[in-house]
């Protein structure tokens, strides 16, 4: 059993799904991955995004466009 500490594999999404989330495009995401915008990790060939980064990249657009 894999605690919430551990990293479930549901923790960490692909740029298809983040490109799903955010309606954006490939090259967007990966726009946005290689600015550092938004955080990613690399597993062999992989990209993989963890949730908690979209949820604070997220965060912050909103607070910026309140701002």
């Amino acid at each position: 059993m894999t605690t919430a500490s551990e990293g479930a594999p549901e923790d960490l999404l692909t740029v298809p799904q983040v490109m799903a989330c955010l309606q954006l495009g490939r090259s967007a995401v990966y726009d946005l991955l290689r600015t550092r915008q938004l955080a990613s990790i690399t597993l062999g060939r992989a990209r993989r995004i963890p949730t908690h980064a979209l949820t604070d990249f997220i965060r912050t657009r909103l607070e910026q466009e309140a701002a």
